[in-house]
């Protein structure tokens, strides 16, 4: 009900509410003689991004190569390669766009990676969403496995009931991620290795702003037992836990995130996300140590405008 609502909300504001500002806007500032005709053409133009946002903008699917070289990192991982995922949002992928969730599993595997990762956010609202996904999603593999958190929607704390009943669609969602066959870490840790050589995959849980997404990610006890001098990458939803948490109550040397969805709008390298995140795209460094925030694949509503979705190929160097 939500999710309609929402889109309900947005094609309303889209395609009537915009257009219709931004024409009479254009009359009241402009001079009377050319006044109307720049409102109308506006307006058109407006209308014309949001319906191709919602079509082919939507559409489109993005693999980025990305390369982060540390001198923390062991040789035998020199070229190792991780696919990361986030913000899939599957209840969006309903009717006549089932076909989007098939072709992005297609291309993730078809990148051969060593890792694939998943930083959160895989539903909307309800673990429901998930169940006829899992025959899809049970189709990604690479050599050392499919590792994933938690986003804020996966624990299901936008619907309205009790907290009992809150509880156990997350308890579902969890079960649901492990039926395919993917590696949920929950403050939790794992150890790949090559030969004499290792590197941690780490995954804290959701940390983000007070009242308005789940704080359950604890650094220390997701790095419990991590030698200092390990290289580590660290998996976490939300970037603001990256400057607020990850750096100063960790050693993790690469984190990687999602949540922002890029704004799912970007006009001239610009988009409104910024105007509430310092991180919000692509990667950010302190020193050597460094942060990756994926546009995401999806979203809540199905609309993208010069942010298409992203399928994220991280090259490790050592450096």
């Amino acid at each position: 009900m939500l999710v309609r609502h929402g889109i309900l909300f947005f094609a309303t504001v889209g395609f009537v509410v915009l257009p219709l500002l931004v024409y009479f806007v254009s009359r009241w500032l402009l001079p009377r003689r050319y006044g109307r005709r720049v409102g109308v053409v506006a307006a058109i133009i407006i209308i014309g991004m949001v319906a191709y946002g919602v079509t082919f903008g939507f559409e489109q699917l993005e693999v980025r190569q990305v390369e982060y070289a540390s001198s923390d990192l062991p040789e035998a991982f020199d070229g190792y390669r991780i696919v990361q995922f986030s913000d899939a949002h599957v209840g969006t992928y309903e009717g006549r766009r089932a076909w989007l969730l098939q072709r992005a599993v297609d291309s993730i595997n078809a990148q051969r990676a060593d890792m694939i990762v998943f930083t959160g956010d895989l539903q909307n609202l309800h673990p429901d969403e998930l169940v006829d996904k899992v025959p899809v999603l049970r189709q990604l593999h690479a050599p050392d496995g499919v590792y994933s958190v938690l986003g804020n929607h996966d624990y299901a704390t936008y619907l309205e009931c009790d907290e009992a009943t809150k509880w156990k669609n997350n308890q579902r969602t969890q079960q649901l991620e492990r039926q395919m066959q993917w590696t949920l870490l929950l403050n939790e840790h794992r150890i790949i290795r090559r030969d004499s050589d290792s590197i941690v995959i780490a995954g804290m849980e959701n940390w983000g702003l007070p009242k308005r997404t789940p704080r359950r990610g604890d650094v220390r006890k997701t790095m419990q037992g991590v030698a200092p001098q390990s290289f580590t990458v660290m998996l976490q939803h939300n970037p603001v836990a990256w400057r607020q948490k990850i750096l100063p109550q960790s050693h993790a040397q690469l984190t990687l995130s999602g949540h922002t969805h890029g704004g799912q709008f970007m006009l001239f390298g610009w988009s409104p996300v910024a105007l509430i995140s310092d991180e919000w795209n692509g990667a950010y460094y302190e020193g050597e140590r460094s942060l990756y925030v994926s546009s995401g694949l999806g979203g809540l509503l199905p609309f993208r405008l010069g942010q298409p979705g992203e399928i994220v190929v991280i090259t490790l160097r050592k450096k």
